[in-house]
């Protein structure tokens, strides 16, 4: 055959490659010129020094009041006092500082206003003691003018928290949680201002549905969707894991949501109110379960599994919110003004919110230093060489152990349990205290080295 009628060779066929699957991103990938979104130091940690003083303040009510916690059953006394020491002056507080710190840098924009942020804080935290002045003794004009201005203040946190919110879209799942807790924030408010109108002798909706829907709304809206979506973020930076995806996120996110839908619906139909609430009980405890799925592949996926005290306590929180829900149901199945009311109350407010903010706040604080000493410096001090460990593992077995005596004392009607309660409670705080003084003090000597 000659050349010319040589057959053409058959063409190769084009072989695509499957496209590479997109790795989850590892925690801390954000970090890469995170100096440069930083609020001033004195703006976060104002926010945080109040958080601690605060939390200290809750424990003394507890220390010196004990006498009025067994028989309490809700209404104005120093029982709500600490309380909202704890929510507005440790957890809120807290919130502000983390979310308008973190956000910012995580998403990788510019922080807004950071003249605004810092200004509210001298009108939140004298409203929040003029609030729980007003509570514990019983006045109503007080609290009035305290809750004006804490509701003032935290409608401008909502407003910018919305903001960082909409420049995260690259994370989707913190997005969706963190929108929710906003939503939660402004029905928190309002049920708020319904509650402070009944106290003064203008009620405008009713008790019982305005006192439901601010716990909810509260503890497990606002709180707990902002502690849930900020873990995407804050476990996966502490351990140096995996971030989980964002599908899995936007489940465990749309679960949550709804469990808090069906419990706030139930403040709004006294009709269906049980029904409802077994089922917000229900998908809540669906909530909870893919989110621990999410954190334990976290820590499985993890460079640094232990992480000390602050890891235990932020388990210790989780379990908390395990216990939560059957105590939850049986608050549901007992009389109006049970001690089990109470209970749950504790558990949720102090053995979750609080146990996991501290386990948070443990780590954040000395990351947070060392970015602010590491702006100066070329090699700045790193978060551990910045930490009292002896003061944070004394603060974790008092916190625990004064939960414990607390519970112990309500459920025997006992007001020296109790006090022996606060007076642990006082020391852990104090230790806290402790621990935050001396970072600070880290801090201020490292700022004031001349640079290398």
């Amino acid at each position: 055959m000659k050349p010319a009628d040589t057959p053409p060779a058959a063409a190769k066929p084009t072989v695509t490659k499957p496209a590479a699957a997109k790795r989850p991103a590892l925690g801390g990938a954000f970090l890469p010129g995170a100096a440069g979104r930083l609020l001033p130091a004195s703006v976060p940690f104002r926010y945080f020094g109040a958080a601690a003083v605060f939390h200290l303040g809750a424990w003394l009510v507890v220390l010196l009041t004990a006498a009025d916690w067994p028989a309490w059953r809700g209404g104005l006394g120093w029982p709500l006092a600490a309380l909202h020491l704890v929510t507005l002056g440790t957890l809120a507080a807290s919130a502000i500082g983390v979310s308008l710190q973190l956000l910012p840098v995580a998403t990788k924009q510019v922080v807004r206003w950071p003249a605004l942020l810092s200004a509210i804080w001298w009108l939140y935290v004298p409203a929040v003691a003029v609030l729980v002045a007003g509570m514990g003794l019983a006045r109503p004009d007080w609290l009035a003018s305290g809750a004006t201005a804490v509701i003032a203040v935290l409608v401008v946190f909502a407003v910018m928290l919305g903001l960082n919110l909409r420049a995260g879209g690259s994370m989707a799942g913190v997005v969706l949680h963190g929108l929710g807790a906003v939503v939660a924030l402004v029905l928190v408010l309002l049920s708020a201002a319904a509650l402070v109108a009944l106290w003064i002798g203008r009620p405008f909706f009713d008790h019982g549905a305005a006192r439901q829907l601010h716990l909810t709304a509260g503890v497990f809206g606002f709180m707990g969707l902002l502690a849930f979506g900020l873990s995407f973020v804050l476990l996966p930076m502490f351990t140096l894991g995996r971030v989980p995806g964002d599908r899995q996120q936007m489940q465990a996110g749309a679960a949550a949501l709804a469990a808090v839908v069906l419990a706030i619906a139930a403040a709004f139909v006294p009709a269906a109110s049980l029904p409802l609430r077994a089922a917000a009980l229900a998908v809540g405890a669906l909530a909870f379960g893919l989110h621990l799925k999410l954190m334990r592949g976290v820590f499985g996926s993890a460079m640094r599994k232990d992480l000390g005290p602050s890891g235990r306590l932020m388990k210790a929180g989780w379990a908390c919110l395990a216990l939560a829900l059957p105590a939850g149901a049986v608050a549901l199945a007992s009389d109006a003004g049970s001690v089990w009311g109470t209970l749950f109350g504790l558990v949720a407010v102090a053995g979750w919110l609080l146990s996991f903010l501290f386990g948070v706040l443990q780590r954040i604080l000395p990351f947070l230093a060392s970015m602010h000493a590491g702006q100066k410096l070329k090699r700045g001090p790193t978060p551990s060489a910045l930490t009292l460990e002896r003061p944070l593992l004394w603060h974790a077995i008092a916190h625990g152990l004064a939960l414990l005596l607390l519970a112990a004392g309500l459920l025997l009607a006992s007001a020296p349990v109790v006090r022996l309660a606060g007076l642990a409670g006082s020391v852990g705080a104090l230790a806290f205290l402790v621990f935050f003084a001396g970072l600070l003090r880290r801090l201020a000597r490292a700022m004031a080295e001349p640079p290398k």
